[in-house]
């Protein structure tokens, strides 16, 4: 096992990311803008495609994390068809939902490790209709647009808060943590599309990007529970169009 993977278990990963998180929103000039041009020079951040392009202009770094890009940077597949990457990062797996030896519905995470889609998404009645479908893990990085999109028109029907850990999500994590996603704290979303059927976005937490979002709700966490949560959506006709 790597010394990268033995030190994600002996990590404080929540009173690190209580940390980070006040850290993050702290909007102290010199503080904020430091941690801003850090990351923008150690990860080559091309400022030009965001809607401010002034590091300096952002409030905090939560602020330049969730930056808004411009309008043109991002244009939609030409195929109506087509379904759209729903985040501005690295597909890290992509593929069908299996039967395998460890059971059915095995979501692949990397060589040796898988999970199954009622694992992930923390309940068996709503994994069902996608134990024989497909799958795709956007991994995002410190350098990239931390906002999520709609990968086609749906219309949303439910969202469960999933309590876990906080691991890192890299690539190095992936490949030694077994069941790393369906571990991680986790924020579900399940639409219905009117052309491509059922389906779920999931928004998985890391350990220092540990509070999620949606236009719908707000900040979905922290606060932080033990136990799941659940939102019924079903009467209230929240449609999103693809691309939102």
């Amino acid at each position: 096992m790597r010394a990268a993977v033995v030190l994600q278990y002996l990590l404080p990963h929540r009173a690190l990311s209580r940390l980070v998180y006040w850290a993050t929103r702290w909007t102290w000039r010199p503080w904020k803008d430091f941690l801003i041009g850090r990351v923008i020079r150690s990860y080559n951040v091309d400022m030009s495609q965001a809607l401010q392009s002034d590091p300096k202009a952002y409030a905090s770094f939560n602020a330049f994390f969730t930056r808004a890009l411009k309008p043109d940077a991002r244009p939609q597949p030409a195929d109506p068809r087509a379904i759209a990457c729903p985040a501005d990062g690295r597909i890290s797996q992509i593929g069908a939902i299996v039967t395998d030896a460890a059971g059915p519905g095995r979501v692949f995470q990397a060589k040796g490790f898988s999970f199954s889609a009622a694992e992930l998404l923390g309940d068996v009645a709503a994994a069902q209709p996608y134990k024989s479908g497909n799958f795709v893990t956007v991994y995002l990085s410190p350098r990239d647009y931390h906002r999520l999109h709609m990968p086609c028109d749906g219309r949303l029907t439910r969202m469960i808060y999933v309590p876990g850990a906080l691991f890192s999500v890299n690539p190095v994590t992936a490949r030694g943590v077994p069941n790393l996603f369906a571990r991680n704290e986790r924020v579900v979303c399940l639409f219905e599309s009117p052309e491509h059927g059922p389906f779920v976005m999931v928004l998985v937490g890391a350990t220092i990007v540990g509070s999620m979002a949606t236009v719908w709700h707000g900040v979905v966490n922290p606060p932080r529970t033990r136990e799941p949560r659940s939102w019924e959506y079903q009467g209230r006709d929240i449609v999103l169009a693809k691309g939102a």
